[in-house]
């Protein structure tokens, strides 16, 4: 008989533990998780496992690091920078069945969920007890909350209250020792802040299996404007007048000319596609007060040049307002073939000369780009469209990207907001932090993944080991 490799003991084992209903091996069945929503670089996974419990994961974890196997964890499959995308033959651990609201209490303005737990539907049980969970991404309806706590996701509504690591309050994980570290939902300022540790980590130090996380109180009062400009440099600069004056909307969001086009294709909602670009005002609070608000924030859009500044009628307006912003980068996909969304972050100031370069950079490497942006915060989605089956194409959009991203750290921003390092953009951190930040880096996830079997590969450059897989993953896109 044929001695098994260490994977087939590991995954004979983990059989035997969760049971074969709990376990992926067809490669039909896997070759859906070969890959996030970033589809640049794709990697078959040696398995698929879904545990059930914080046991069933921490038996995986002990199972994978004692033959040396690596894993990835993935919630729903929604990041968008390779944080999911199982290199090295990893294992995939989904969360997916991990789905359970386990406790609502309102006394304490919390609750306690499962990593597995679709954030809408937060909002769903929510609703009508006048709480939130405020950070609401826009693939809300798809992502799981272990998913954005490892990302630490933002949003539209999360520049008035803040991203995920803003509203979490305990989390329950397993280490890559296979240990259970619990870090109860307190408030202690002498202790150390785990929370902010591993909030954002993306995987590398732990695996998310419950939360718990922050309520606040749901206003009821919207005023919701939408202005349009004909220079999307003029739109940027009324973002950085409105907060400039004081003045923190609970949302402020910039969709460009080539999204509107997807957008109005889609959901024919009366948007204007002659303009470069339109921008979406909400506040929120007491109706008096988020009145003279609204009447400054018009102001504020005209003299920066808008041409139309309209308000929702009312809660149903409203609504389609927001349905068609979080659903304009699925319309994109009437525009192309395929595409990737690019992530970085810039000084408010600075959000007018980041959108010229961003035109500049795809006239010059002939790119197709349009634009949605969290402008509030600063932070630009440029998404890509491309031809899959272009290698020159898709070799420029990369380089496009690549620059961007150059441009956003010139500027005195970041390589990234909302949706993580993962795979994409492990390279630039060398770009973004010095040396021994970096060593510093690679010391904290020793002590929690001693044996580098959780996500190997993200975030981190390697030290001293080869670049990223991205071009090289081009072959398999």
């Amino acid at each position: 008989m044929q001695d098994l490799s260490p994977r087939q003991k590991a995954l004979r084992e983990i059989t035997s533990r969760l049971g074969r209903e709990n376990v992926l091996v067809h490669p039909a069945d896997r070759l859906v998780y070969e890959c996030d929503g970033y589809t640049l670089v794709k990697c078959m996974p040696q398995a698929v496992v879904f545990p059930r419990n914080t046991r069933d994961v921490q038996q995986v974890v002990r199972i994978c690091r004692q033959y040396g196997v690596p894993l990835v964890a993935r919630g729903a499959g929604t990041g968008l920078a390779g944080g999911a995308t199982p290199i090295d033959e990893a294992i995939v651990v989904s969360l997916a069945r991990m789905n359970r609201i386990l406790a609502i209490d309102l006394v304490n303005r919390r609750i306690q969920v499962e990593a597995g737990v679709i954030n809408l539907e937060l909002s769903q049980r929510l609703a009508g007890t006048g709480y939130q969970f405020a950070p609401d991404p826009s693939s809300q309806v798809a992502c799981t909350l272990g998913g954005n706590i490892a990302t630490n996701a933002g949003g539209p509504h999360t520049l008035k209250y803040g991203v995920t690591v803003n509203h979490v309050l305990g989390l329950e994980c397993v280490t890559g020792e296979g240990e259970v570290l619990v870090v109860e939902p307190r408030w202690d300022p002498g202790d150390l802040d785990w929370i902010g540790v591993l909030t954002g980590s993306e995987g590398t130090l732990a695996i998310v299996t419950s939360a718990w996380l922050k309520l606040i109180p749901a206003y009821q009062e919207f005023i919701t404007l939408r202005a349009t400009f004909s220079r999307i440099e003029d739109a940027c600069l009324a973002v950085s007048r409105i907060i400039g004056a004081g003045i923190t909307p609970a949302a402020m969001e910039l969709m460009d000319q080539g999204i509107l086009q997807a957008v109005e294709e889609a959901f024919h909602f009366g948007f204007p596609t002659d303009v470069e670009a339109v921008l979406i005002v909400e506040l929120d609070g007491v109706g008096p007060a988020i009145a003279a608000q609204a009447e400054r924030v018009a102001a504020f859009c005209r003299e920066c040049g808008a041409g139309e500044v309209l308000s929702a009628s009312d809660a149903a307006e409203r609504a389609r307002l927001w349905q068609c912003r979080k659903s304009a980068v699925g319309a994109v996909g009437r525009l192309s073939p395929a595409y990737f969304i690019q992530d970085g972050v810039v000084p408010r100031t600075k959000l007018p000369e980041v959108a010229t370069r961003v035109k500049e950079i795809a006239r010059r490497w002939n790119v197709r780009v349009v634009n949605v942006a969290h402008a509030g915060d600063g932070n630009i989605h440029p998404i890509f469209l491309y031809d899959p089956k272009n290698p020159d194409e898709v070799k420029r959009t990369v380089s496009a990207s690549h620059e961007i991203l150059a441009a956003c750290i010139h500027l005195g921003g970041s390589i990234t907001a909302e949706h993580g390092v993962g795979l994409e953009k492990r390279d630039f951190m060398e770009q973004l932090y010095p040396p021994e930040v970096l060593q510093a880096m690679r010391a904290l996830k020793s002590v929690f993944d001693p044996d580098a079997i959780l996500s190997p590969g993200k975030v981190i450059p390697r030290d001293g080991q080869e670049k990223s897989a991205i071009v090289e993953g081009e072959k398999n896109a």
